[in-house]
């Protein structure tokens, strides 16, 4: 069974590689990787904040971490089946190769999970590449009929 633990500022690096590897698996170039100072400045400083709108959860391997998911609470409008307007995103689920099939994925998005619901969050959306679905699928995610559209500016 693996634990996990709510990630801390000093993990931003591992959660960079982490996501670094989610991303390979996605065909993101691997030369990209100007983003990558950004994202852990940017995990220092919103993981630092207890209250704030993000959180990662983790589970620790010997040599650093194993396994992530990292999530946000957005804040919208309310409307029907969503009074409050807050939805929860789970995004940056990754396990290290090596330490796949373990359950840390399961662990990590169940804690991250239980944190959206002691924030009061009610819906929770992300977006799942095909070997990630089923783990997704048999927490009680299932596929949405809205499409998804982007604009990048």
């Amino acid at each position: 069974m693996s634990l996990a633990r709510r990630a801390r500022p000093d993990d931003a690096e591992e959660l960079v590689r982490l996501r670094t590897v989610m991303l390979g698996t996605l065909a993101f170039p691997a030369s990209d990787t100007g983003w990558q100072t950004t994202a852990a400045e940017t995990l220092r400083r919103r993981l630092g904040d207890l209250g704030g709108d993000l959180a990662a959860f983790v589970v620790e391997r010997p040599e650093g971490l194993a396994a992530c998911a990292v999530g946000t609470i957005e804040h919208r409008l309310g409307g029907p089946g969503n009074p409050t307007g807050t939805t929860g995103y789970v995004f940056s689920v990754a396990t290290d190769p090596d330490r796949r099939r373990r359950g840390h994925s399961r662990a990590c998005v169940e804690a991250l999970l239980d944190w959206f619901r002691e924030r009061g969050v009610r819906r929770v959306d992300l977006r799942a590449s095909e070997e990630g679905e089923p783990l997704y699928a048999s927490l009680g995610f299932v596929r949405t009929p809205d499409p998804a559209m982007r604009l990048t500016l």
